[in-house]
């Protein structure tokens, strides 16, 4: 293989329907399928409060970081929506993603953004 294939999920949207039946059952898919070398999912915006809320999709976050999916969240979205403690309980890594993102943007690797 000539380069590693590496996948990021940029997840924005707090519709129950997009993040259980797509964002987060397709990411976890890929990594548990092998489709990708390496399986990334950014929480972003309105889908910090959807997961500090909701029991389901903690439950499939939590199932995702053990299956060694890297799970991380902005800091800047989860101190101005107040829920950086809540994310931080369930083992997601919070930082400020800006730099982060740019970066991921201008490489060669993918991106989904959901």
């Amino acid at each position: 293989m000539d380069k590693d294939r590496k996948l990021l999920v940029l997840w924005t949207s707090d519709n129950p329907e997009t993040a259980m039946n797509m964002a987060l059952m397709y990411t976890h898919n890929a990594k548990l399928r092998n489709w990708w070398d390496e399986v990334n999912l950014l929480v972003w915006g309105a889908s910090q409060p959807f997961l500090a809320e909701n029991s389901a999709a903690q439950s499939k976050i939590a199932a995702m970081i053990i299956d060694g999916v890297n799970v991380m969240a902005c800091r800047k979205c989860a101190e101005n929506l107040g829920v950086a403690e809540q994310l931080k309980a369930l083992n997601v890594n919070v930082f400020y993603t800006g730099e982060y993102l740019t970066e991921w943007l201008q490489s060669e690797h993918s991106m989904l953004s959901v």
